[in-house]
């Protein structure tokens, strides 16, 4: 009630999702998880660096180029006869990178060290621009179903938690007979998605700060920086709208028991619907048709379509249409969850089936 007056279901929502952050916020669980995810997401973005290997760069030079510039600023300076030896030396990999007649050869990336040693910016040439650092080829789909699967897994299992709590402690009498079951519902989705995005959002400037004081070369991180752009815009409301997905799930799992230690029995199949996908990313990311696939299945979707756009195996209408699929699917799991969420909320005697929920929702409150 308001002033004596019956709260709209929007607003009653809007209380119970600024009451789940309230009480989320202050829990040390969520503080230690954010403080790992935010150390993951540095340690994920300053690790490529470590894979270029160590020693100084080698370049090839041919006559008439300032070797002895090159050889000041530290790198190793191979002398070769003609600029077609090297091209040669540069396409085999026996050398980093070729200086030919005021042009620098190189074959994935600007060598910033050999541009910065010669006195004036010289044209660069990349062989095979297209081509991505193979360790950044690897963490990329790795961070990106590392955030979904921790994320999803931690704020899941949280809000099952605080639905079997509410039930233990006899609150949840009290709060139906003021609010309806669909609003707790709503309001829990709703609080757990705005932390969920909010940490998310923290990660991504945290992992571009990360890119930018990485003390990599200054013209990879900014390649870097372009190549990522894209999906990570995309996996944010892949994001969002995935976890409302499997929330929705995770409300109803806690709603179906009433001891904690219970909701693992009824949880694996949504612990299942997030680990698959975590799994089928990271050792199917080399493979377009498996990744295609999972791009159109709403579980694994806010994974496999993001690291696609970064790869560049997606039409440009392919997000969009993987989008409005997953938001199709997560409409429909909010409808079936609202109702199973009523017809088990009350229940307290021990364990209540799927069956009996759906058919119980008739005898609660509206």
């Amino acid at each position: 009630m308001n002033r004596g007056r019956q709260l709209s279901d929007w607003e009653a929502t809007r209380l119970v999702t600024a009451r789940e952050i309230k009480v989320k916020i202050r829990d040390k669980a969520f503080l230690i998880s954010t403080a790992f995810l935010l150390i993951f997401a540095i340690a994920g973005t300053v690790a490529p660096s470590f894979f270029d290997g160590g020693g100084p760069a080698s370049v090839a030079v041919v006559a008439g180029t300032p070797a002895g510039q090159l050889a000041a600023a530290g790198l190793e300076v191979r002398e070769v006869a003609d600029a077609a030896e090297a091209e040669a030396l540069v396409r085999a990999g026996d050398v980093d990178s070729a200086v030919v007649g005021g042009v620098v050869l190189a074959m994935e990336d600007a060598p910033g060290e050999v541009v910065s040693a010669l006195s004036s910016p010289p044209e660069v040439r990349l062989l095979d621009p297209a081509a991505l650092n193979e360790a950044v080829a690897f963490l990329v789909p790795y961070l990106f179903a590392m955030v979904f699967f921790f994320t999803s897994l931690m704020f899941g299992l949280q809000i099952a938690q605080s639905v079997t709590e509410e039930k233990q402690t006899r609150i949840v009498e009290i709060l139906v007979s003021s609010v309806p079951p669909r609003v707790l519902l709503s309001g829990k989705v709703l609080a757990g998605a705005i932390l969920a995005f909010a940490q998310i959002g923290l990660l991504a400037l945290v992992a571009i700060a990360g890119l930018r004081f990485s003390g990599g070369e200054q013209d990879t991180d900014v390649n870097l920086l372009n190549l990522l752009a894209p999906a990570i815009g995309w996996f944010l409301p892949f994001f969002v709208v995935g976890f409302v997905l499997l929330a929705a799930m995770w409300a109803v799992a806690g709603a179906l028991v009433s001891r904690q230690e219970d909701i693992n029995s009824v949880s694996t199949p949504i612990q299942l619907a997030i680990m698959l996908p975590f799994f089928g990313t990271i050792f199917l990311s080399g493979n377009p048709l498996a990744m295609t696939i999972m791009s159109y299945i709403p579980f694994s979707a806010p994974i496999a379509m993001p690291v696609r756009l970064f790869t560049d195996d997606a039409a440009a209408w392919e997000p969009v249409a993987s989008l409005l699929v997953l938001a199709i699917a997560a409409a429909a799991m909010l409808f079936a969850a609202a109702r199973l969420y009523e017809g088990s909320l009350l229940r307290t005697n021990g364990k209540t089936s799927l069956a009996q929920a759906w058919r119980s929702r008739e005898a609660l409150p509206s």
